[in-house]
């Protein structure tokens, strides 16, 4: 990461920080939105952008992780033990997803998480006896430790970020080690990757799994952030925003699921002043960015920083050359 790049994440930093103390209570929600949809979409961005494997799925694994928290808390279960239970079941389920990956590819595997994501609705609006169907399940319980109590918004959004910063310094440790550099080599020829050696079975579930669980721990904190779930919140609807979520931010970069949660969680309320064209605009307006930039907005911010540094190297360089041969 250049100098720049680390002065951008020095500020987003800080602004997470201190901004929240000049919101109102709208505000804070939306931003905390923003924190616990960034979890789901690095795990999709992990799934797709570094192993290469479409899937729509991640809605439904959010819906997993969102009920098994409201379902377990209320009984008694200690909101940190749900919130793991959640993450360990949508790995299980992950981990079996997966298995359609190693003999389909591309569109292919996206109609297999498609019907996923459905019969998970169908489950979640159909077996009322578990899930309540469509009345949903309201009032789940926020986490307190230490003393803390996270019932405040501004407190439970510094409970979101904290497990926003946990979750990425985990996926970046994890990127940085053998199993990222395996992922890569999975998304850019596994024929290859193969042929090498390297276990692609093996790591085909594993970044479904680790995408998927990730999914489950951002349920886990949608379920007390808005007080109220049913099957409608988790459809198909969901798993597109976090795919969309993933490409506008910039499929395969690190920090692209932060840009494009942010992107997809506030431009829309922005653009309701627009009142019943906003989604016209916003549609507009992520079409236009595909256009001219497929690779997201970190992207194009990459190729803008390489236009607007490389004629300066170029002269570095022929300066160089022209001293050392005089």
């Amino acid at each position: 990461m250049n100098r720049f790049g680390i002065f951008a994440v020095m500020a987003a930093t800080v602004c997470a920080v201190v901004v929240p103390f000049f919101l109102k209570p709208f505000g804070i929600y939306l931003i905390s939105l923003w924190a616990v949809l960034t979890i789901a979409a690095i795990g999709l961005n992990l799934t797709l952008g570094y192993a290469g494997q479409v899937s729509l799925a991640q809605g439904a694994f959010v819906g997993i992780g969102a009920y098994t928290v409201a379902l377990l808390t209320p009984i008694g279960v200690p909101y940190f033990v749900a919130f793991v239970a959640a993450a360990f079941l949508c790995f299980a389920v992950g981990w079996g997803l997966g298995y359609p990956a190693l003999r389909v590819q591309h569109h292919y595997l996206a109609f297999v998480t498609l019907a996923f994501t459905t019969l998970m609705f169908l489950v979640l609006r159909n077996e009322q006896w578990l899930t309540n169907g469509i009345y949903g399940i309201v009032g789940t319980a926020r986490p307190g430790m230490l003393g803390w109590s996270t019932n405040k918004a501004i407190d439970f959004y510094f409970f979101c970020l904290g497990m926003l910063a946990a979750v990425s310094f985990a996926m970046w440790w994890m990127l940085r080690s053998p199993w990222g550099r395996a992922f890569l080599a999975l998304r850019e020829n596994p024929i290859r990757a193969l042929s090498l050696g390297l276990d692609t079975r093996r790591y085909t579930l594993m970044a479904f799994a680790i995408g998927s669980s990730l999914g489950g721990l951002s349920g886990a904190l949608y379920a007390p952030l808005v007080q109220f779930i049913e099957p409608n919140s988790f459809a198909l609807g969901l798993s597109f925003n976090l795919l969309l979520m993933v490409i506008v931010g910039g499929s395969g970069y690190f920090f692209g699921p932060f840009v494009g949660a942010l992107i997809a969680v506030l431009l829309p309320e922005w653009m309701r002043i627009t009142q019943g064209y906003y989604l016209i605009v916003y549609s507009v307006l992520v079409m236009v960015m595909m256009v001219f930039s497929p690779s997201g907005l970190l992207g194009l911010a990459e190729r803008a920083t390489k236009s607007l540094f490389a004629p300066r190297k170029t002269a570095d360089v022929a300066l160089r050359t022209e001293v050392t041969s005089s």
